[in-house]
């Protein structure tokens, strides 16, 4: 009797002992599941600025090139798309530099400020006339100021690198800003300059500046 209820006891003991080791294991694999949930590759997707008009080659077709100071291009601005805005973002701010001008300081070929959060792009042509761009965006002044090449002041200017020069770099960047309005955000005019705009989008306005995202395109001649 007392060797039947023990082993009675010791196949009841065995039952729970390898139910306890399969129950372990089930627990480790679910939790092996959850944190190989946890630890997957979803990102917070990338914002990101493209142009159809220049990709897949990153150069200037001659269309878009300045039609002035010696080149003969179409000087039609490029169409632009982005995608994956910040969360937040009110208004958004494109500029075009050239860091490789000879004048010690770059130049500068167009901006547009004040676009609204749900402008996803700019069609090509948009940047040659203030009533092609997003309800309520301004073009905001280039280093072609008064020279009538762009037709009038805030609108598109093509590259036109001087001869021989290697191949200038053209940064095009976008802005994604917390505020509507960038030049009452850091008090400056709408006729203000392009450095001096460039300034309150990288510094001046702090943490307004939500994100950027930026190509270069090439052109030499």
């Amino acid at each position: 009797m007392n060797c039947g209820t023990m082993k009675y006891r010791t196949k009841k003991c065995g039952t729970t002992r390898y139910g306890m080791l399969a129950l372990s294991a089930v627990l480790a694999v679910s939790a092996a599941s959850i944190s190989g949930c946890g630890s997957s590759d979803a990102q917070t997707p990338v914002f990101t600025l493209t142009s159809s008009d220049l990709a897949p080659t990153g150069t200037f077709a001659n269309q878009f090139v300045l039609n002035g100071f010696g080149c003969t291009g179409g000087n039609i601005s490029p169409a632009l798309q982005w995608i994956n805005i910040p969360a937040g973002t009110q208004s958004l701010s494109l500029q075009v530099h050239d860091p490789d001008a000879p004048s010690g300081s770059g130049f500068w070929h167009w901006a547009v400020y004040n676009m609204p959060p749900t402008t996803t792009g700019l069609a090509q042509g948009a940047g040659n006339s203030p009533a092609t761009l997003p309800a309520g965006a301004i073009g905001g002044n280039t280093d072609f100021l008064d020279t009538g090449a762009t037709g009038v002041n805030g609108n598109y200017g093509g590259p036109c690198p001087p001869v021989g020069d290697a191949p200038h770099r053209y940064n095009f960047t976008l802005y994604a800003l917390s505020v509507a309005n960038l030049q009452a955000a850091g008090q400056i005019p709408t006729t203000g300059t392009a450095g001096l705009h460039g300034f309150v989008l990288n510094k001046g306005i702090g943490t307004a500046l939500l994100g950027k995202a930026t190509f270069t395109a090439l052109y030499g001649r």
